[in-house]
């Protein structure tokens, strides 16, 4: 009969666990908004590194434009983020050969 090493399936996510760890660390995406007026570096445990605003934004003083401005390049790194993690984990699941996945 097939064996299904539990400790050993263990011992192999825990490694992968590890490994993601490491690449959230290493990972880092941007997301921007207004053709580049607002452009926002993240890494992949979804802290902001930077926000670099354009000048010519906030020269029309429109605070409010530039807030939403910045709130989406925000999110747009959110999501860049969580494509990059679901691409490394779909990947890391699949080395583990767990039926289904």
């Amino acid at each position: 009969m097939g064996g299904f090493n539990l400790q050993q399936l263990m011992s192999q996510a825990k490694q992968q666990f590890e490994v993601l760890q490491k690449k959230m660390e290493e990972t880092v995406v941007e997301g921007s908004s207004g053709g580049g007026s607002v452009v926002v570096k993240m890494n992949g445990r979804k802290q902001v590194l930077s926000i670099k605003i354009d000048p010519e934004a906030v020269k029309s003083g429109d605070v409010e434009m530039l807030q939403d401005l910045v709130t989406a390049a925000i999110n747009g790194a959110s999501r860049n983020v969580d494509e990059a993690m679901k691409s490394s984990m779909g990947g890391m699941l699949a080395g583990m050969g767990i039926p289904g996945l």
